[in-house]
């Protein structure tokens, strides 16, 4: 089984960029994605960002991720 995990955008490099969540910083593709700045959250799937979300989708994932025992 796949997951796609929320993660806040933190620099931006062309169609590269780094995100992070829980300290845990990671390199991702941009290229999927249009109008992305740091600060965003974005879902991560194989290392590529698929979308964008706001503030309170990623906080209501991450809640159901920490109930899960995810993260």
């Amino acid at each position: 089984m796949c997951l796609a995990v929320p993660m806040q955008v933190t620099e931006i490099n062309g169609e590269m960029g780094k995100v992070e969540i829980g300290g845990v910083c990671r390199e991702v593709g941009l290229m999927l994605l249009e109008d992305i700045r740091i600060g965003d959250w974005v879902i991560v799937h194989a290392g590529i960002a698929i979308s964008k979300i706001n503030d309170q989708e990623a906080e209501e994932t991450l809640k159901l991720f920490k109930e899960g025992g995810m993260i």
